[in-house]
């Protein structure tokens, strides 16, 4: 890690000593890990800091308050584990992971293990996992998953028990919302991306389904 890997990521979330060798040890995993799992866009390895750490770190910021997070179709981890490095060493924090890829789920597992964060890898299907979670989840995120016509149907439940929604989205939103809200009411909040130009991050407060007209 140099210098400029480790600003382009506190320039959007404080990173303790810490934290940044937590970080250091993930990404050197990823990187271990590549060629067996093909965890991330080999044409990004180089720069993995900017591209996916610094990426992900933008979600936590959005919900710093938030210590139970849900990350679904977890992958590399990619933001969810990022979102479990930085929140550590908060007491009673944790993220769920939920990834069906069982050796995605062991690059997980290792991951949590090696940085010692509280990251809880669940090897199942979202739609199975949604319907039989019962724990309480302060904020949910997802990155590269589905669009938005899919993603809502599987957060609506998680979101009408108080959880926020944090989705990273490219420049397609506007046609993803289109799609979204001819079926869903939903209270969302549009934040710029400070790594991609012209994506975004979108926060879902409220998810109700729409009236017929």
């Amino acid at each position: 890690m140099t210098t400029d890997d480790l600003r382009c990521v506190s320039d959007i979330y404080p990173v303790s000593r810490e934290t940044a060798e937590r970080l250091t040890i993930y990404v050197d995993l990823v990187v271990k890990w590549q060629k067996s799992q093909n965890l991330v866009a080999p044409g990004t390895l180089p720069q993995i800091w900017r591209r996916h750490v610094a990426d992900s770190v933008q979600v936590a910021a959005i919900r710093p308050e938030a210590t139970r997070w849900l990350d679904l179709g977890s992958g590399a981890g990619f933001p969810g584990l990022v979102t479990a490095i930085v929140n550590a060493d908060r007491p009673g924090a944790v993220v769920h992971l939920v990834e069906s890829n069982h050796g995605k789920a062991a690059f997980l597992r290792t991951v949590a293990r090696e940085t010692g964060v509280a990251a809880i890898v669940h090897t199942v299907r979202i739609e199975e996992f949604v319907a039989d979670f019962a724990e309480p989840i302060e904020a949910i995120s997802a990155r590269a998953l589905a669009p938005l016509v899919r993603l809502i149907p599987m957060v609506a439940p998680l979101v009408g028990r108080g959880a926020v929604a944090v989705f990273h989205k490219g420049q397609d939103f506007a046609s993803e919302l289109a799609d979204a809200t001819a079926s869903w009411d939903l209270n969302l909040v549009e934040h710029p991306s400070r790594i991609e130009p012209g994506s975004r991050l979108v926060e879902i407060r409220g998810i109700a389904p729409r009236a017929p007209t």
